[in-house]
């Protein structure tokens, strides 16, 4: 059963009498924890330690990087830990002329999907991709390119994706 509200109880304020009443500030303590998951947690982690780790369906056979605690294929859970390689390919790419906080950029960078060896088809971490000429990659000369990870040095490293800085076009492997 639904009622319907004829008449709200009380008046709106008009703006002198909003700005005439009294206010309150304060700032508040608040104080949280944030979880990246089990999956997110250990490839955080195992990037730290300069390895990249999906996750295994015995269903579908699918390795999953980034890695999932569930496949969303086949409705269950993964199965097993899976370390990939740090190459790869460039599976599509970006030019782009905006940094992360939004500010232009004099100089671009190139930000693409790279389809990890070891990974499933289609499956990819976006990243920077550093080391190019940015006339190869307006004239698009970058699809399918071989890369590889150019990883910060261990004791700068935080379990962030940042601990690969970029990665760079690679030949012959």
């Amino acid at each position: 059963m639904s009622v319907k509200i004829e008449r709200y109880p009380g008046h709106g304020l008009t703006r002198e009498e909003f700005n005439a009443a009294p206010k309150e500030s304060w700032r508040p303590n608040a104080k949280y924890a944030w979880s990246a998951g089990v999956a997110i947690g250990r490839f955080l982690e195992e990037l730290k330690n300069g390895r990249i780790i999906g996750r295994k369906c015995f269903r579908c056979g699918r390795i999953m990087v980034p890695p999932r605690m569930y496949c969303e294929w086949c409705f269950r859970p993964t199965d097993e830990w899976v370390y990939v390689k740090d190459t790869g390919k460039i599976n599509t790419y970006s030019i782009s002329y905006l940094a992360a906080d939004s500010s232009r950029l004099e100089t671009p960078v190139v930000v693409g999907v790279i389809e990890l060896d070891g990974a499933s088809p289609g499956m990819g971490i976006l990243h920077y991709i550093g080391e190019v000429d940015i006339e190869e990659a307006k004239a698009g000369r970058l699809f399918g390119v071989r890369v590889k990870a150019v990883w910060k040095p261990p004791e700068e490293r935080k379990g962030s994706i940042t601990d690969i800085k970029y990665f760079k076009p690679i030949m012959g492997v």
